[in-house]
């Protein structure tokens, strides 16, 4: 459910930011966003193939997920 969440959520943004006269932060959280959803992908994948999940890319994952979440809540406020 979280990964397809996020792939829902991801489309809706990549949707806003395309209609955006001028993306500006929003396009730079989209950005981020990409970046956090290849590697939960990545992680998918090692899940799937049974392999060990690196801390390091959990933990990366989840900040920039984070991070991005919070440049987009900037940029709407500040719209």
């Amino acid at each position: 459910m979280h990964g397809l969440a996020a792939a829902v959520g991801l489309v809706l943004l990549i949707i806003a930011v395309v209609n955006m006269s001028s993306a500006g932060p929003a396009g730079v959280a989209l950005a981020i966003f990409v970046i956090a959803a290849i590697g939960g992908f990545v992680l998918f994948a090692m899940h799937l193939a049974k392999k060990l999940l690196p801390p390091a890319l959990i933990v990366l994952h989840g900040l920039l997920a984070v991070i991005a979440f919070v440049v987009l809540l900037v940029a709407l406020l500040h719209s």
